[in-house]
């Protein structure tokens, strides 16, 4: 499979720093989300919305459910990172929780709502912390220890990596 359909702005690496500059333009990423995926979703009919975005990936419906469902997660996880000594987080399936009939089938306004509202409250927490917050951590029992700053890069990464999904199938089904 051309891995472009699969990454289509690359992969993930984790950063070596990151600069108060970085963090800043990593943070106004996250707060213009909502408007991007929205941007994204636009016009689309229900046939379309239930494409998937490459051969055997979700759906675009599948996508805008991820999105809400992942960065619940990780707005939760940066609070107790914030509120706790490097708390060890719960994993969770994101394949089986993509596969549930209500993100196979709940109307994308639900999930775009959501966002909207959780990117708020996470620019809100994001802005208000300090350089010694960013430097907190929480456990992944697969990852290991992951730091709030880089994490605060690969959730800006995220976004905009599966918006360029939706981006990339519209311009390739001729949906502009």
């Amino acid at each position: 499979m051309d891995d472009s359909l699969r990454y289509p702005i690359g992969n993930f690496e984790w950063p070596a720093s990151v600069t108060g500059g970085d963090r800043r333009e990593f943070i106004r990423e996250i707060a213009e989300l909502p408007r991007k995926l929205r941007e994204a979703v636009v016009g689309l009919t229900d046939e379309q919305l239930d494409t998937p975005y490459r051969p055997g990936g979700w759906t675009v419906r599948q996508v805008v459910h991820h999105l809400a469902d992942s960065h619940i997660h990780i707005y939760i996880r940066f609070k107790q990172a914030l509120s706790e000594e490097q708390p060890t987080i719960k994993p969770y399936d994101e394949a089986r929780w993509a596969e549930m009939r209500e993100a196979r089938s709940a109307p994308v306004g639900v999930s775009l709502d959501l966002i909207d509202a959780l990117h708020r409250r996470w620019v809100m927490l994001l802005e208000n912390m300090t350089d010694a917050d960013f430097k907190r951590a929480f456990h992944h029992p697969e990852r290991g220890v992951m730091p709030l700053e880089p994490t605060v890069e690969m959730y800006a990464w995220h976004g905009r990596h599966h918006v360029a999904h939706i981006q990339a199938l519209r311009q390739r089904m001729g949906w502009l």
